[in-house]
């Protein structure tokens, strides 16, 4: 599946997050990267266009998703009951690998994403190596047998889940959860303002 694969930490500094994770080199270089990124004025003002476009590229980064399935998936959200944006959202939120990244099974989404496409990680029961995968409320999601010996996993489950979600549940022994329900979006924890995604879309 086609997939980010360029210089990562140069992208966090764009934004001023660690959008990957936890990220050395942002603590270091707080501001944007290129001869420019320094000196740039703090107070400079974006155009209204030039921020939803950020907006939509960060939350792009973010989820791991290129623009097509990106633009696929507001499509499916605009066609949906609820806020457009929540519903957004919901729907990167419910993602196969997302999920097996928010219960701590791996320690990025990029990594989550790897084990859910060499066939790591049971839902339901089933094999499925699909990243994109749409998980529904009541899914199991669970690491094969043969799998849970792996080093990323072990390191990633014995690091422990510093941030457990109220939408998900997981047990660090069996290394077996459930999705539980569509987050609410003031527990989603990510950074993203997702109104400026709609207006961008909108237009």
């Amino acid at each position: 599946m086609a997939r980010y694969t360029g210089p990562r930490s140069r992208i966090a500094r764009k934004f001023k997050e660690p959008i990957f994770g936890p990220d050395k080199v942002l603590e270091k270089k707080n501001y944007p990267p290129g001869m420019h990124g320094f000196g740039k004025k703090r107070g400079s003002k974006h155009s209204e266009y030039s921020e939803q476009l950020q907006e939509k590229q960060k939350a792009k980064y973010t989820y791991g998703i290129l623009e097509k399935q990106f633009r696929k998936t507001f499509a499916k959200a605009s066609r949906s009951k609820g806020v457009t944006g929540e519903v957004l959202l919901q729907l990167v939120e419910s993602r196969l690998d997302n999920v097996v990244y928010r219960m701590g099974i791996a320690p990025r989404r990029a990594a989550a994403r790897q084990l859910v496409n060499h066939g790591h990680i049971l839902v339901n029961g089933n094999p499925v190596n699909i990243a994109s995968y749409t998980l529904k409320p009541g899914d199991k999601v669970a690491v094969r047998e043969k799998s849970k010996s792996l080093e990323i996993i072990a390191n990633a489950v014995g690091a422990g889940n510093p941030h457990p979600y109220a939408w998900i549940e997981f047990n660090s022994q069996s290394l077996e959860g459930t999705y539980l329900a569509l987050p609410p979006r003031d527990q989603i924890p990510e950074n993203i303002r997702e109104q400026l995604i709609v207006e961008l879309y909108s237009k």
